[in-house]
């Protein structure tokens, strides 16, 4: 796995451009390497609603769904240093892991 994150559109969306302090509303996969998937919108039963901020998601979700367009789908492999790093996150995430996110964009709001 490289140092970057690797971009894979799976489907081209045509509306609005997700971008840094956008407010996103997103369903999405996260998977370990090892194809184990970890979480979804869909065990929480609804879509992922976050600002695309430091702080607020990993860097790798930053990188990876700037530019997306809502009605896309989009499938991002964040490195682990863009992601949680040397942290354990909960039971499923050991450190130092590279994950791939599924993500399907539904709603993108801006400031202006």
């Amino acid at each position: 796995m490289t140092s970057e994150v690797v971009i894979e559109d799976l489907i081209e969306g045509t509306g609005n451009a997700a971008k840094r302090g956008a407010l996103i509303t997103a369903n999405y996969r996260g998977f370990l390497a090892d194809g184990t998937e970890f979480d979804s919108s869909a065990r929480h039963g609804e879509p992922l609603r976050v600002v695309l901020s430091n702080g607020r998601v990993i860097q790798g979700w930053i990188l990876g769904l700037t530019g997306m367009k809502v009605g896309g789908t989009r499938r991002i492999q964040v490195p682990a240093a863009l992601a949680y790093g040397e942290r354990q996150i909960g039971t499923m995430i050991p450190p130092n892991s590279d994950l791939t996110f599924e993500i399907e964009l539904l709603e993108v709001l801006t400031r202006d």
